[in-house]
């Protein structure tokens, strides 16, 4: 059996983070103490690094199939490893939509043959997502799918919604809602607001995703249910959320790097690599987010990872395809604006970006235990540097962050127990 010693990290637990040796036999964590000697052992080094548990993300697009000229399970989950995830959870809205068990069994097998992180698929709510005919939601669960969600598009209909939320939780799977009202957002493609009018880029209203949010937890009261709200962007929304928490309503929420990092100023640079949506919104729902994160409101940070090909970011605004390629920054970024801020602590951002994910999928990892699976990050803290996407492994390079300094460099992510990346 394969052993590695990781000799003198800085672990980081949920309450604390301290100076131990942590012992990896095959799969598992076999030990954790202060000092740890095994000669049989290959030895990381880990003297002034951080250990983490691996990352987590449960909001990725990896495009295949259909989509493989703007990314691809190998070159997703090569991007994964490097950003110090072991788990990503893929969308549905690939080509064909992955809303049957055939799709999900592909993605699962091929996720295998890769070898690098593993990949767990989310099934369609509805049929091609099309939002009219529930999707085969117990196949896909018996295939591997972790939970269901129509991303990319909102299921517009609320019986429909209300149908899946119930169904779906009989088979112990959750529906993460793409909030949007498609009436309100009528064509917009930035942020309603000041900037919107300087630019003249026409607006998406904050009320375009408030309402939708609002609708998908007065469902799961309803119900008695559980639901998932993804990539929330607005102040609004985090106060809807946060109301609701304390009301007992079972929802759960997740953000993304770009809407706690930047602002809607950006979008008068007309760079498309700025165009994503939910849109980057104003200062007051970036302090917002950030608010949201710090006190649980906001479960966990996801990277909403969206790919594409140059060609589809390389024309004018409104032509320009919605989407940042976030998967290997999102650490950094978070470290950086969050940690290094004084927003949350590092057991935090590991709950955050690790524990919270597993929890709410639930999926094996998030946290450094004795027994646990050996998914596990190392991180060089210290190491300033400039987000470069040319040196990015995924296909997509489109993002806003080109030439940003940041904090946290990934050097080792551990899967199953193996080394899948080395800086």
């Amino acid at each position: 059996m394969k052993k590695i010693l990781i000799r003198g990290g800085s672990a980081v637990f949920s309450e604390q983070t301290k100076i131990c040796d942590i012992l990896v036999e095959g799969d598992r964590i076999a030990k954790i103490a202060e000092r740890i000697d095994d000669e049989k052992a290959v030895i990381i080094d880990a003297a002034g690094l951080y250990v983490f548990p691996a990352l987590i993300d449960m909001h990725v697009h990896l495009r295949e199939p259909g989509f493989e000229y703007k990314e691809d399970i190998a070159s997703g989950s090569a991007a994964a490893v490097r950003g110090g995830f072991s788990q990503v959870c893929c969308m549905p809205n690939t080509s064909p939509v992955c809303d049957n068990a055939a799709i999900v069994r592909y993605i699962v097998e091929r996720s295998k043959e890769v070898n690098l992180a593993k990949v767990r698929p989310i099934g369609s709510i509805t049929v091609g997502e099309k939002g009219e005919q529930l999707a085969e939601i117990g196949k896909m669960k018996e295939a591997g799918a972790v939970a269901v969600s129509d991303d990319g598009r909102p299921v517009s209909n609320a019986k429909i919604m209300r149908l899946a939320i119930e169904y779906a939780s009989d088979f112990d799977l959750l529906c993460l809602s793409h909030c949007e009202d498609k009436d309100l957002v009528d064509g917009g493609v930035v942020n309603e607001g000041y900037n919107s009018t300087l630019a003249g880029l026409k607006g998406i209203p904050r009320a375009a995703e408030e309402v939708m949010i609002a609708r998908e937890i007065i469902l799961a009261e309803t119900l008695g249910r559980a639901v998932h709200i993804c990539h929330v962007s607005t102040k609004g929304g985090v106060q809807i959320i946060r109301e609701a928490k304390a009301r007992g309503v079972r929802v759960t929420a997740e953000t993304c790097p770009h809407y706690f990092t930047l602002t809607d100023d950006v979008i008068t640079s007309f760079d498309a690599n700025t165009k994503v949506n939910p849109p980057i919104r104003e200062a007051e729902d970036l302090a917002a987010i950030r608010e949201g994160l710090r006190d649980g409101t906001l479960d966990c940070i996801v990277t909403d990872h969206a790919p594409h090909h140059a060609d589809e970011k390389n024309v004018e605004y409104n032509l320009a395809a919605f989407g940042i390629s976030g998967i290997e920054t999102s650490f950094a970024l978070s470290y950086t604006n969050l940690v290094k801020t004084g927003v949350l602590s590092l057991g935090q951002l590991a709950e955050r970006m690790s524990a919270a994910p597993a929890r709410i999928l639930h999926l094996e990892g998030g946290a450094l235990e004795e027994g646990g699976a050996a998914d596990i990050m190392i991180a060089d803290l210290d190491k300033k540097y400039a987000i470069d996407p040319a040196k990015f492994v995924s296909k997509g390079k489109n993002t806003p962050f080109g030439g940003a300094e940041v904090y946290g460099e990934v050097r080792y992510t551990l899967v199953d127990g193996d080394v899948k990346y080395r800086a």
